[in-house]
């Protein structure tokens, strides 16, 4: 529930023009989740460097990274992983509670998903992994197909930029469904599927959906995008709480329903991730003003962790 009456407009919610385009963002953000050290594809027959671990005694020495020991004093040792589809699916709400905004806020919940969304994809598609767009709710939207080259990452922005929040799914109870649906027929052994949505007024059945796609050998994570006045309810006194979806209104003492809000949060995260790590899948959970580097960083390091 929101305090003030949410935005419909996303481009005013988030100016670009003044922290730059989404584009050149989400460069700035792919090149500092590589130089926090970004697993990178190795070419060759059928491998993928997965990453470094120490030494063992009895290990290949032919593996022993040297120039990471003249970097970290260690010896460590190159792991790479049988490669497999690599394609990313991103699913991003655009349903209207995702344009609220608090003036704490540096933009919409939708416009930092879109960030993050970008920021994916440039570093799936630097990999020469094929990315895919789809939607919950949203006007002007456009799902796209799993691209791959040198077009794919400016095809993926324009779709991010052009869409407006739009839907209620207080009353579309099958927007979740039509966006999966794709995947679900398509997406094969070692896609990777994120959805990024402040988990809002969903079917009380979309967290069992999300996580069923964690199945055939792909990886899911839920992003919580969370504006920072959802997440600390900092309000004081009478407070009149409008639902961003759906009609319900309540007027209450904002210090007397802190706590009951603050545990219904926690609540609705706990359930996420008790249908997603059954499954193999990961929550991770976000606000707007948080660094979007951290943000991309956290989602790739659930996808590395859920790994087989």
């Amino acid at each position: 529930m929101a305090p003030v009456t949410p935005s419909t407009d996303l481009r005013g919610a988030l100016d670009w023009g003044r922290l730059a385009p989404l584009r050149l963002r989400a460069r700035t953000v792919a090149a500092g989740v590589y130089a926090g050290g970004h697993r990178s594809r190795r070419r060759g027959s059928g491998v993928e460097f997965g990453g470094h671990r120490d030494y063992v005694l009895g290990d290949d020495l032919r593996r022993l990274d040297h120039r990471a020991f003249l970097r970290h004093g260690r010896l460590l040792v190159r792991e790479f992983e049988t490669e497999t589809d690599r394609t990313l699916r991103l699913v991003v709400d655009a349903s209207r509670s995702m344009a609220y905004r608090s003036p704490s806020a540096p933009g919409a919940k939708l416009a930092f998903a879109a960030l993050v969304a970008a920021a994916l994809a440039r570093i799936a598609l630097s990999s020469g992994d094929p990315v895919g767009l789809d939607w919950v709710g949203g006007e002007r939207r456009r799902p796209l197909p799993a691209l791959a080259g040198r077009e794919a990452f400016e095809r993926i922005v324009s779709a991010l930029e052009v869409v407006e929040p739009s839907g209620d799914l207080t009353v579309d109870h099958q927007a979740v469904s039509r966006a999966i649906a794709p995947i679900a027929r398509h997406a094969s052994r070692g896609s990777v599927v994120v959805f990024l949505s402040d988990l809002v007024d969903l079917p009380e059945d979309a967290a069992e959906r999300i996580a069923a796609l964690a199945t055939k050998g792909r990886t899911v994570i839920a992003a919580r995008v969370l504006d920072p006045a959802e997440a600390e309810f900092p309000f004081a006194g009478p407070v009149r709480l409008r639902a961003s979806e759906g009609s319900k209104v309540i007027e209450t003492d904002a210090s007397a329903a802190r706590s009951t809000y603050l545990a219904a949060l926690e609540q609705q995260g706990q359930r996420w991730q008790e249908r997603l790590l059954p499954r193999g899948g990961a929550l991770v959970t976000t606000v707007t003003t948080t660094d979007p580097v951290e943000v991309v960083r956290a989602i790739l390091s659930a996808v590395r962790g859920l790994r087989p």
